[in-house]
């Protein structure tokens, strides 16, 4: 049997895991899942998967937890730590889906046990792609992209030498103001901006996608992962969300990979790497589609990728402060503090003070040296948002 575990198992990603592996729960031996709120949703899940151990992030969740799961063989922890240490249990296969800069320390102490890190979580990457990529390579660890548009990508670049390719494309939904009025995105409620009109998601991930920060965060994660040129990659609307990325080659032929808008996809590849296998997901009747349509984003509609090439631009850990301001904003966003365009300039705001200073920014990408410049960029974030809120 696989030894596989799951972080962040009660989030969406984490759920279209659990069901793959129940369509064949036979082929698996469940080490650990982790979760953060939803007891209940946790505690059903390792008990249906006769799983190990379950971990919650919340330490003052911890007795409703033992609580769910008295009576079973199923461990029980919570915290932080616990979530690193779940990570370290021996599996042969991990999905690494805690939502935020939270997931990087656990997928570091999975890599170094020279696991295959099945990565969901788009942060590690961004806050610190040097220092996840050399841990796997220290460890003999592999790691699988699991974004859509990353695991896209990675599919179409099989067989292919990384000297030829030219560009990426990587595609956006829009989200749910991408037809707005420019001038109406100021007063965009909270409600408004969850109502994605593609599919349904966690509330930090659809608003991400409304104000485009989503794709600032995978545009960062491209460069790092496929270690290409910032020039070489760009952002296309795409509202039908159906091609997730495509690959241009220097004789001027695109690969495109298409696929329903159905997560499983990605999540199936990285599962059965280096096999495909039938996954429980829509066909395209392309003739029934009859079109698909593409535009270049605007700027002004969407200021956070002029922020995603600007930390590129930057360097060293500028990638940690973009993700502390944005998790921040998003935050007061989500808080009713701020209004949504606020967002991006709450994060402006924090590159603009962090940008000279090379003492903290290009100072050696070690876990501690991210947490903390995470720590004083989320610090930052708030003190702006206190004088642009009077």
């Amino acid at each position: 049997m696989r030894k596989i575990s799951i972080l962040g198992a009660t989030g969406s990603i984490g759920q279209s895991t659990i069901d793959l592996i129940r369509r064949d729960s036979s082929a698996y031996d469940v080490v650990a899942l982790t979760g953060g709120a939803n007891i209940a949703r946790l505690a059903e899940d390792a008990i249906s998967l006769n799983a190990d151990l379950a971990v919650t992030a919340y330490p003052d969740r911890l007795e409703e937890l033992r609580a769910a799961l008295a009576g079973t063989n199923v461990e029980v922890a919570a915290g932080q730590q616990a979530l690193i240490e779940a990570a370290e249990r021996p599996a042969d296969w991990i999905m690494s889906a805690i939502v935020g800069a939270a997931g990087l320390a656990p997928g570091l102490a999975a890599l170094r046990q020279g696991t295959t890190l099945a990565l969901a979580n788009k942060e590690s990457l961004v806050c610190a792609g040097a220092l996840l990529l050399d841990t796997a390579r220290a460890h003999n660890a592999r790691i699988l992209p699991v974004d859509s548009e990353h695991s896209a990508i990675f599919q179409g670049l099989v067989g292919e030498d990384m000297s030829a390719v030219e560009r990426i494309i990587i595609t956006a939904s829009g989200g749910a103001l991408r037809d707005w009025p420019l001038e109406k995105l100021a007063g965009a409620t909270l409600e408004q901006a969850m109502h994605h009109p593609n599919w349904d998601m966690g509330q930090r991930i659809t608003i991400d996608s409304a104000s485009m920060f989503n794709k600032a965060m995978e545009v960062i994660e491209t460069r790092e992962y496929f270690g290409v040129s910032p020039e070489q990659i760009e952002v296309l609307v795409h509202p039908e969300s159906m091609v997730h990325a495509l690959v241009g080659f220097c004789d001027g032929a695109i690969m495109a990979h298409l696929g329903a808008p159905d997560m499983r996809h990605a999540i199936g590849y990285a599962l059965y790497w280096p096999d495909r296998r039938d996954l429980p997901v829509e066909r395209l009747d392309l003739a029934r589609i009859g079109q698909l349509n593409f535009a270049t984003p605007d700027p002004a509609r969407f200021p956070a990728l002029g922020l995603a090439y600007r930390v590129m631009s930057r360097g060293g850990m500028m990638g940690a402060v973009f993700n502390g301001a944005k998790e921040r904003a998003l935050d007061h966003f989500i808080a009713g503090k701020i209004g949504f365009l606020e967002m991006a300039s709450i994060v402006e705001h924090v590159l603009d003070h962090f940008e000279d200073q090379s003492g903290l920014i290009d100072d050696a990408m070690t876990l501690d040296n991210v947490l903390r410049i995470d720590h004083l960029a989320r610090q930052r974030a708030d003190m702006v948002m206190t004088k642009q809120t009077g």
